[in-house]
């Protein structure tokens, strides 16, 4: 047992074992391995336990790391649980996920100090996987039951999160996707060997297991308005995320083999978990035997390249219009991407598809930084007579993802959208121009990470409950009222 923390001086930072890249490269598993217990002891007690954590102000859901680090140094696994479950709604989700160079990690003080990080992704992995492993991940029960319904459209993590915490308050919970799984791009966004499909589904079965009713393949709009929704529930939650893929004006954008991230990576693990996918058996989003360009430089962009490498690819190649430095996805997605032989053209930007009916190679252009734009990032000029063509057989946009038109889509004009299509919220109550519709996640805040909609979730839920109870309170308060009157 660990008699005392601050063991980063003489003990050095290391991450879990991560498979060769020849091997993991020919399978679709995780690639890092499990610390071993002492492991894990160890490197929890190199953490500094700052008066001021940096590491929990930089993460999303402020989760209280330097007191579950000291839990687990000291071998209190249990309760290191308790603490990290607290805050959060799917820390072995998180643990694998998040981009914890850009947060937690990387605002490390021993980081910055120049020791190494302590590896907090890795730990709480290990954490949650072993109260998993014990019984300790338990479904959450209600003190007691509320009669109120609360509808949640959107069954990724956003709306996981705030399922969870309504029924934890004992609200009648229904949670409606369009997918025929559970987990939104948890299930078929993220790649299997960066995130066990068992993960989301084993997560899934808990909250079933406390009472949540899921009903998925059923599209609002389709299988009913939002309208209709509203008249089932005492109040409604909007976390479907955004799904519409955004587009490039550039000739032979439409040949064929050009095609959207999403599309890809849906197709991908669908074929993962053993879904019949024509897309795939007729060759079009399948990256077999091709050389394949991935254009975009985020976490998706990642997942893209390094998908197209499992399938099969002869070549992969992604172009990304600013430098290194620049890209919003994670550096430890690009490193793992380089060692399993992804080629990275930095600051180059596609200019043209060429080819007849489908797409045989992508004409670019170098690109230099010029000045910082509105973001304070620096903006990619095109360098005048660069151009170059790579060949291509399959095309990949990852340029991000845009709402979906949901007003239209859930047949109801009166719910208000910002002028990027997001849905518009009061940031205090997050509730729509709807009474008693809120909305959380990617959906408001435009895409962003996967802990940020956890985040969303678990707030929106306590606002949820707030309206709900001050409801209650008024209906009360108005029979009481007219008792005294009769």
């Amino acid at each position: 047992m660990a008699t005392k923390m601050l063991r980063f001086v003489d003990t050095r930072m290391q991450t879990p074992d991560k498979r060769a890249a020849t091997e993991r490269r020919a399978d679709w598993q995780e690639i890092y391995g499990d610390y071993a217990r002492a492991k894990a002891e160890e490197q929890s007690s190199r953490c500094s336990q700052c008066g001021i954590p940096f590491c929990q102000v930089h993460c999303p859901l402020h989760n209280n790391i330097p007191d579950w680090l000291k839990l687990t140094a000291e071998g209190r696994l249990e309760e290191a649980y308790e603490v990290s479950s607290a805050t959060n709604s799917m820390p072995e989700v998180c643990g694998r996920i998040c981009p914890q160079d850009r947060l937690c990690e990387g605002n490390c003080v021993i980081e910055q100090s120049g020791h190494g990080t302590v590896t907090i992704g890795s730990i709480e992995r290990y954490i949650t996987d072993t109260a998993w492993e014990n019984g300790w991940v338990r479904p959450p029960k209600p003190a007691r039951e509320r009669t109120e319904s609360v509808g949640i459209i959107g069954a990724g993590p956003g709306g996981m999160a705030a399922a969870e915490m309504l029924r934890r308050k004992g609200y009648q919970v229904t949670v409606y996707d369009r997918h025929d799984r559970v987990g939104g791009l948890l299930i078929y966004g993220i790649p299997n060997f960066k995130l066990d499909k068992e993960i989301v589904g084993r997560r899934h079965r808990l909250l079933a297991d406390a009472g949540i009713v899921f009903r998925t393949q059923f599209e609002v709009g389709r299988d009913a308005t939002l309208a209709e929704l509203r008249s089932q529930h005492d109040a409604l939650l909007i976390a479907t995320g955004v799904y519409k893929a955004r587009e490039m004006a550039v000739p032979g954008v439409g040949l064929g083999n050009v095609v959207p991230a999403l599309d890809f990576l849906v197709t991908a693990n669908k074929v993962g978990l053993g879904d019949q996918v024509a897309a795939f058996s007729e060759g079009g989003l399948n990256a077999a035997g091709k050389k394949v360009v991935v254009i975009g430089g985020g976490d998706t962009a990642m997942d893209c390249v390094r998908t197209a490498v499992r399938q099969g690819a002869t070549a992969v190649t992604c172009l990304y219009r600013r430098n290194r430095a620049n890209m919003p996805g994670s550096q430890r997605e690009v490193a793992n991407a380089e060692e399993e032989g992804v080629q990275f053209l930095w600051q180059a930007a596609p200019e043209a598809f060429h080819g007849d009916d489908v797409v045989t190679g992508v004409r670019a252009v170098k690109m230099h930084l010029g000045m910082p734009d509105a973001t304070g990032r620096q903006s990619p000029e095109p360098i005048p007579g660069s151009s170059f063509v790579l060949d291509c057989d399959l095309a990949i946009k990852a340029l991000g993802f845009d709402p979906e038109d949901l007003p239209t889509l859930f047949g109801e004009p009166e719910l208000k959208v910002s002028r990027w299509g997001t849905v518009r919220v009061d940031m205090k109550s997050m509730m729509t121009s709807l009474d008693g519709v809120f909305a959380a996640g990617d959906i408001v805040r435009g895409a962003s990470l996967v802990v940020w909609a956890i985040r969303d979730g678990r707030d929106a839920a306590a606002q949820i409950d707030g309206y709900l109870r001050q409801k209650s309170m008024a209906a009360a308060d108005g029979s009481a009222a007219r008792a005294a009157a009769e």
